[in-house]
């Protein structure tokens, strides 16, 4: 938290001369009346969740950490918004899907608001899932044999109770030997770190996979290698995993056969939809969020330029979500990428001068 404070004050003072500086940044943020708005919104709103939903194709079983805490100060859990995507996803696309965690019950949440969009908010509203969480099955109940993929949400509780827990190995193991889905995003992963299979070889050895890297981890939590009981990436390449890193917060989903992991927060869309085409439906058509647009356009950054990527915005500035490259410009400045920092706030800028 410290260092993402340092990195505000320092856009500030930076952007201050030309811009304004944090009358500047504050300027570029949705109205409160905005957020209000998204706040409030509930399945019945979204056409994606209620039109031309197929008949029962199955089920899907997400997995959530039971861990509510690292060290005595800092709380965590599942990360909300990898949770109600990719349930989304895996819901309108005919699916039924049950939620787990090691200890069943009630499990902790973490809730990123500035990451949070209609879609999240739905999840939040509605009673029926709210209902079935507060009810998240025991692993130790669960059977295997009865779904058709496993989905391992991430969040930091995972690196705690996912690698050591049998029932995570089980499942983990049965779905993959049985010729079904085995997914995890960000943090997830962590349930794969220990599952052998029963040839004696690591589910992970020789597989291409991704997962939080170590620069994402230690960016954001320097001391990670003392509250964690590893790194993520360093622990999937010691399993033998052929890690494929991508650009730091950006999105990135990686497949070898059944097996498709996400890399961080902004990968759960992708990489649901390709669990529904591994298991051998076309996704059903979906308008992408704001969110996306941005993470689309900030890959166009990283890859072609500024120019391109003004180029892009332009074309229909409304699709762009401001808090994303906001977050983002954040993320350039901590980790010393001053130009990038600049260009990505720049960027901000045009979006607002577009959009009005």
């Amino acid at each position: 938290m410290k260092k993402i404070l340092f990195s505000v004050i320092t856009i500030a003072i930076l952007v201050g001369s030309y811009y304004g500086g944090k009358s500047w940044l504050k300027s570029l943020l949705p109205s409160k009346a905005h957020f209000q708005q998204i706040k409030q919104t509930t399945v019945a709103d979204l056409p994606y969740l209620t039109e031309a939903v197929p008949a029962f194709r199955g089920k899907i079983l997400a997995v959530v950490t039971s861990t509510e805490s690292m060290g005595e100060d800092t709380s965590t859990g599942y990360e909300h918004t990898e949770l109600a995507r990719a349930y989304w996803v895996f819901v309108a696309n005919g699916f039924e899907v049950d939620i787990a965690s090691p200890k069943g019950g009630t499990p902790p949440v973490v809730y990123d608001g500035e990451d949070m969009g209609a879609y999240d908010y739905a999840f939040l509203n509605d009673a029926t899932i709210q209902d079935k969480l507060s009810r998240s099955i025991p692993l130790a109940e669960v059977n295997a044999n009865e779904y058709e993929a496993v989905y391992f949400v991430g969040g930091k509780g995972t690196m705690f109770d996912f690698p050591d827990n049998p029932y995570v190995k089980h499942i983990a193991q049965t779905l993959y030997q049985n010729d079904k889905v085995v997914s995890a995003v960000c943090h997830g992963p962590a349930a794969l770190v220990n599952v052998e299979l029963d040839n004696g070889e690591m589910l992970l050895a020789n597989k291409k996979v991704s997962g939080f890297t170590n620069e994402e981890e230690l960016m954001l939590i320097p001391e990670a290698e003392e509250i964690f009981p590893f790194l993520l990436q360093s622990k999937l390449t010691e399993q033998g995993a052929n890690f494929q890193q991508g650009t730091a917060y950006l999105e990135r989903v990686v497949q070898d056969g059944k097996l498709i992991t996400g890399q961080n927060p902004w990968s759960v869309w992708m990489l649901a939809e390709l669990v529904v085409e591994e298991l051998g439906y076309q996704p059903k058509q979906r308008t992408r969020t704001p969110e996306e647009h941005s993470i689309d356009l900030l890959i166009t950054y990283n890859q072609h330029g500024y120019d391109a990527a003004s180029e892009q915005m332009s074309v229909q500035p409304q699709s762009y979500q401001m808090v994303t490259l906001l977050m983002h410009g954040i993320f350039a400045f901590m980790q010393g990428e001053i130009s990038k920092g600049t260009d990505i706030l720049s960027l901000a800028n045009h979006l607002k001068e577009l959009v009005g």
